[in-house]
């Protein structure tokens, strides 16, 4: 089952003129920091050799493509061999040194392997103290819900950090919903989304669809070679806005389920994905530990979307509309704004829209021209 919008043709002119203008603006780049040491902790060559086997031996146990594994596990034992890492006498650095190796045969983003001095590594899933912290955690951030507002014009507007365990979030996205359920046009800012739980994407989309459910996405799981699927649920409770556009801000650092959400949306027609190419991270799985100190994040299942039979693994998601990340989110409330000015006949809606048009787009003139 395919959905579509039609958004008007009026939307070409502006689109193509902005993306022209948006061209020079230049995204900051994302650095990723090397964690200090604890302690200074230096390895040694018995330590260094057990970290390795031992994440190599995890990888061919539970990584989900078997035999990529085991490519993996020539790569960096011709590494040992040559004494790659025989010099690297900081744990963050061997830590560094095996996630960048292994991620060039993979090519999988999920996969890496950190350095976490102080963490109990051995804490079960069902623990409850453990469980008791991360609920308290997620409760502290609102369960990934940043800010939930209306934008001028109507345009409902929610920044989503992460998308937290449907379990003790449902009631939060539930809440962020209906509070827009009034809205012309919503916007999800997921460009500080780095993932989360595939149940909470798929109950989040159920208040963008109609009365009957709609498949979302497979995930298969070497373990068992199982498959789960994911369908949204036409009995979310509140008001559901299955003919309301939709427009999804992305970046780089858009992953995992936050791409899901785009990637699946994006596949069934029901959205406009605007801003930069995410991630790429399409293989879901858990962090197994090496020893007391190190882990590795192994990726254990992927994605398979209905309609196009694959995922964004190593590719990311394409934005319909390209534009530098900072001005994502006026580019869509243009569009948005936009696309009522197609549909609606009131004098005094109209002056609003035109005068909220005009307004954005100086705006991002002046992202344009770096001001």
């Amino acid at each position: 089952m395919t959905m579509s919008i039609s958004f008007p043709a009026t939307f070409k002119a502006s689109i193509g003129a902005a993306c022209l203008a948006l061209a020079a603006i230049g995204a900051a780049p994302i650095e990723i920091a090397l964690a200090q040491d604890a302690g200074g902790v230096q390895l040694d060559e018995a330590r260094t050799g057990a970290v390795i086997e031992k994440t190599l031996e995890l990888l061919n146990a539970r990584y989900v493509f078997p035999e990529v594994a085991e490519d993996m596990a020539k790569h960096v034992r011709a590494n040992v061999e040559k004494g790659a890492y025989a010099s690297l006498s900081s744990p963050s650095a061997l830590a560094h040194k095996l996630t960048e190796d292994l991620q060039s045969v993979s090519k999988d983003l999920h996969l890496r392997v950190s350095f976490a001095p102080g963490v109990d590594m051995f804490v079960e899933r069902d623990n409850t103290n453990a469980h008791e912290e991360a609920s308290a955690r997620a409760k502290n951030i609102n369960y990934g819900f940043e800010s939930v507002s209306r934008l001028a014009c109507n345009v409902g507007y929610i920044d989503l950090r992460n998308f937290h365990s449907k379990d003790s979030g449902a009631e939060t996205a539930s809440a962020a919903m209906n509070f827009l359920a009034n809205t012309d046009a919503l916007i999800f800012d997921l460009r500080q989304n780095g993932g989360g739980d595939p149940n909470m994407v798929a109950w989040l989309s159920s208040y963008l669809f109609g009365d009957e459910p709609v498949h979302l996405n497979s995930l298969y799981w070497r373990e068992g070679e199982t498959t789960s699927e994911f369908w949204t649920n036409p009995k979310v409770p509140g008001k559901r806005s299955p003919d309301s556009p939709v427009f999804v801000l992305t970046s780089g650092q858009t992953f995992s389920a936050a791409e899901e959400f785009s990637y699946n949306l994006k596949c069934l027609g029901r959205a406009l994905i605007v801003g930069e190419k995410t991630g790429g991270g399409a293989h879901p799985g858990g962090r197994v530990p090496v020893d007391e100190e190190f882990a590795v994040w192994i990726p254990m299942g992927r994605a398979i979307n209905p309609i196009t039979g694959t995922n964004w693994e190593g590719t990311g998601v394409e934005p319909d509309i390209a534009v530098p990340v900072n001005a994502a989110k006026e580019m869509a409330h243009m569009l948005a704004i936009e696309g009522m000015l197609a549909t609606v006949s009131e004098d005094w809606r109209l002056a609003e829209l035109e005068r909220e048009l005009e307004a954005v787009r100086g705006r991002i003139d002046k992202l344009a021209g770096g001001r």
